[in-house]
């Protein structure tokens, strides 16, 4: 029974020894091996390894390796200028030496990233305050997280800590500066407006000028054609009623006086104190019957009349064969009606004989 006891201890104590001499190192991790207190050896491959039995002899630290990440708070940097940035960053790094790191920060991550914080802030306020406002938000941006790096990577060497990258992550305007910006952007944005405003007014009244330089020659041209027409229409309608006052120089004055008489006794109420031997009754006639005219000398003007007309014609019948068309008919018609109304008018405006006209003036209403 005794000797039973005495196996298991044995084997206790056995089994205790052998587990405390051994210790496993995974592909995560690297460690270093310290004999009270001093290091003796670093391990960086993983695998199962040897120490003396107990920890009171031999201690082993775990120091991780891989690619680690650390975020600084946001801070606030001042440029060159005066303006400031609201900046937010991170580093990667790795612990490369772990004997150095063991020996500088006692191996701690916590101690080793106020470390880093304090430096990678140090390093951006240099980076950023050796610029202007504009080179954080411009191509400048890359070389100044690369100098950054650097930076960093310098002091960190000492603590055994690889420096891998340094990012900057946002770079945001003060609130401030963010007023001040969008006003100049909207100083800038409205001066680009004016400027292109103006230069569409200055379009506007060029092209209106134009147009209204074209539009007063158009209007110019118009009217300068309008009245050669005009003047040659004149001219047509002049000789067509010379040559047909000299066809018949006697029709021509009766004519002249029915007019006179249709003016002057147009109005029913219309009284007349004139000589009864006047000129101006020398178509009255006591018997209704017309005076004898001579015969026409002057060749007849071609009006379109068709074929001849027959019989003999009451004067008094002209308007109403005219406005039947019992005359003419066809193209000739119209003719014939348009150069009626053209000697009308002619008519019109000249004086209406030198005798009858003086008869006419002497015309005054009954009292």
């Amino acid at each position: 029974m005794n000797r039973l006891v005495i196996v298991i201890v044995a084997l206790v104590i056995a089994g205790y020894v052998l587990l405390s001499s051994l210790f496993v190192v995974n592909e995560r991790e690297q460690a270093i091996v310290m004999r009270f207190g001093e290091i003796t050896r670093e391990i960086k491959q993983p695998g199962l390894y040897f120490k003396i039995p107990t920890d009171f002899v031999e201690t082993v630290q775990y120091i991780d390796k891989r690619l680690l990440r650390y975020d600084l708070e946001r801070i606030r940097l001042q440029v060159s200028g005066g303006q400031f940035y609201i900046v937010d960053a991170f580093v990667t790094y790795r612990i490369s030496n772990p004997i150095t790191f063991r020996q500088s920060v006692l191996g701690s991550l916590q101690l080793a990233e106020q470390r880093i914080a304090t430096r990678l802030e140090s390093a951006l306020r240099g980076v950023y305050g050796l610029r202007e406002f504009d080179a954080a938000l411009s191509e400048q941006r890359t070389e100044m997280m690369r100098e950054a790096r650097d930076l960093v990577a310098t002091d960190m060497v000492e603590l055994g800590i690889e420096v891998v990258d340094v990012r900057v992550l946002v770079t945001d305007l003060t609130p401030e500066v963010s007023q001040q910006t969008y006003e100049r952007m909207q100083a800038e944005r409205n001066a680009e407006a004016a400027l292109l405003r103006a230069r569409g007014q200055e379009q506007a009244q060029t092209l209106r000028a134009i147009a209204d330089r074209q539009a007063v020659e158009i209007v110019s041209a118009a009217n300068r054609d309008s009245e050669i027409i005009r003047g040659e229409g004149d001219a047509e309608r002049n000789r067509l009623f010379a040559q047909a006052y000299s066809q018949d120089e006697a029709f021509f004055q009766f004519y002249r006086s029915m007019e006179a008489y249709r003016m002057a006794l147009n109005d029913g109420n219309t009284s007349m104190v004139l000589s009864p031997d006047s000129t101006f009754f020398r178509y009255f006639g006591s018997s209704g019957e017309l005076p004898e005219f001579p015969e026409p000398t002057a060749q007849p003007i071609d009006i379109g009349v068709e074929g001849p007309i027959e019989g003999p014609i009451d004067p008094s019948e002209i308007d109403e064969l005219l406005a039947t068309d019992s005359l003419v008919s066809g193209e000739g018609a119209s003719d014939l009606e348009e150069e009626i109304q053209n000697l009308e008018m002619l008519l019109e405006t000249e004086n209406l004989g030198d005798e009858p006209q003086d008869e006419a003036e002497e015309a005054v209403p009954a009292p």
